[in-house]
Formats: structure tokens, C-alpha cells, sequence
């Protein structure tokens, strides 16, 4: 019998129903006599810990094969980066000056969507982490262009609700940072990095090691805002010290504009035939 003509008797969700209308004992309201899988005070045991990772891995996994979800396009950046109209709300005068790559977010994932829109499949799907500032600016320039995106938010001690612009059906909530950031890169073309703080630098150190020990394949990493990123790390240093290699420093490039990201996304894999971007 096929998986979509399942026996009634058989389904899990019948079981689930069935269950919930057994009559009132001492028995049928004691906690060892619910259903595993219904039971939320034993899937919580920390000796349950392994089910959880592979339920959250699993889930936006099948949800997003189910919409047809092929490929992504990844936008990191910071939660306190406000859009331009309420600079004058930002806590200090540097992230009311790093306001315009709100503007340059929302345009990148504008243009990337109109890409995506115009050959009927779901390659290069914006996705980011679900939350305000760059984040809601990736997931709104995709709405401003007809498109869905993907928003992959997590429980946080203080209370963060998704941003109004993800496509409600691609809208995942995560406990775990580690599975959270595999589902981003799973399915990932491309990744533009805008300002940000800890979380932001975590996802993208993260993403370098992988593409740098050759577990992920190299695909474009955009830094957006160069005075930025030259100021905050010195990835030169780190070759002049050794402790990276010289060649790891074209592992990113960056820029200021999402004109000038989605140049450098069009034009890769036509670069890296002619042997300007090394196989890794």
C-alpha cells in the first residue's frame, strides 16, 4: 500500500487522536501511558538529546525539499543595523552610519530573487536568520520582488519574533546554534556577510573553516562594507603570522554594493574555469 493510502489504524496521528479519548482512569492519566512521541516532558529529557538534534535537522530539511527548495542564498548580518528611516533610534552614531547596508541587503536580495523568479525553479533562495535588521532587510528585498525567502530563527533568552517578511511556510524556529547554521549552508551558492557582532562573526569563521578543510565546496563569501571588515579583523596579519595561508585570504572578497555582489556571484563560475578562483 502506498505511503498517501496509509490503513487508518496505522497512522500516527489517528493513534495520537485515539489516544486522547480513552476513558479517565488512574491509569490512562498516568505519564508513562502517553504516547512517546506525545509525550513533551519525556522528548524534553536530557537523555532525549540526540532525538532532538535529528528532529530539527530533519524537519526544515522535508519542509523544504516538499516547496522545492534547491538551492539558497545566504545573508549573515547584524540584528541592531537599523534601515535608514530610524537611524536616528541606533544606539550609536557607527550603526546609524552602518544603516546603508540595510539598503544594500534589501537590494541584494532583490536582484538575487529577481534571478531566482525568472527561471521557475527555487534555485537562490534568500535565506537568513529570521530576526530584524540585515536580516529582515535579506527577507523583505525578496518580497519587494514577488519572491519567498527563508527564515531560520532561534529561542533566544530575550524574545525575538520572526521578522513580518519570511514566507510563513519557510519559517523555522531552532534551539540548537549548531543545526541552525547547518541548514544554512546545506543548501548554500553563495553567502554575503554585512556588519554584525558575535553571531554574525561565528557563522562566518564557521563557514571559512569549512570551505578551508574542504568539507563544504567554495562558493562565494561576500563581505559587504570593506572599511568595516578591515577594520574589525585583520585577516592579513593572520597570513603574515602563518597561521593561515596566504591562498586562504582569497577565500572572501570584499564588497560595498549590491551591484558590485551580485557582479561577483554572476560572473564565478565563468572565474573559476579560467583558473581564477582555486578548486578546494
Amino acid at each position: 500500500m502506498s505511503k498517501d493510502r496509509k490503513h487508518p489504524l496505522s497512522d500516527a496521528h489517528f493513534d495520537r487522536s485515539r489516544a486522547s479519548h480513552v476513558p479517565d482512569t488512574p491509569q490512562s492519566r498516568a505519564p508513562s501511558y502517553r504516547l512517546a512521541y506525545d509525550d513533551f516532558d519525556f522528548l524534553c529529557r536530557d537523555e532525549l538529546r540526540p532525538v532532538r538534534l535529528q528532529l530539527e535537522l530533519m524537519k526544515p530539511d522535508l519542509l523544504m525539499q516538499e516547496y522545492g527548495v534547491e538551492s539558497t542564498i545566504v545573508l549573515f548580518g547584524g540584528a541592531r543595523i537599523p534601515e535608514p528611516a530610524k537611524k536616528h533610534e541606533a544606539r550609536t552614531e557607527t550603526l546609524a552610519e552602518l544603516s546603508k547596508y540595510y539598503d544594500e541587503a534589501r537590494e541584494f536580495a532583490r536582484q538575487m530573487t529577481l534571478r531566482c523568479n525568472g527561471n521557475g525553479t527555487r534555485e537562490h533562495v534568500i535565506v537568513t536568520g529570521g530576526g530584524p535588521g540585515v536580516m529582515e532587510a535579506g527577507n523583505r528585498g525578496a518580497a519587494d520582488a514577488g519572491g519567498v525567502s527563508i527564515g531560520l530563527n532561534i529561542v533566544l533568552p530575550h524574545e525575538q519574533a520572526p521578522n513580518p517578511y519570511v514566507t510563513p511556510d519557510l519559517c523555522f524556529n531552532f534551539h540548537y546554534f549548531a543545526v541552525r547554521k547547518m541548514h544554512f549552508l546545506m543548501r548554500a551558492e553563495a553567502l554575503a556577510i554585512f556588519p554584525g557582532g558575535f553571531g554574525t562573526m561565528d557563522e562566518l569563521f564557521e563557514t571559512l573553516t569549512l570551505i578551508q578543510t574542504g568539507r563544504m565546496k567554495q562558493v562565494p563569501i561576500l563581505l559587504f562594507g570593506r572599511e568595516f571588515w578591515k577594520k574589525i579583523i585583520n585577516f592579513e596579519a593572520l597570513a603574515e603570522a602563518g597561521t593561515i595561508s596566504p591562498e586562504d585570504l582569497d577565500l572572501f572578497r570584499y564588497v560595498d554594493t549590491a551591484d558590485e555582489a551580485v557582479d561577483v556571484i554572476l560572473n564565478w563560475g565563468e572565474a573559476k574555469r579560467r583558473g581564477e578562483i582555486p578548486g578546494r
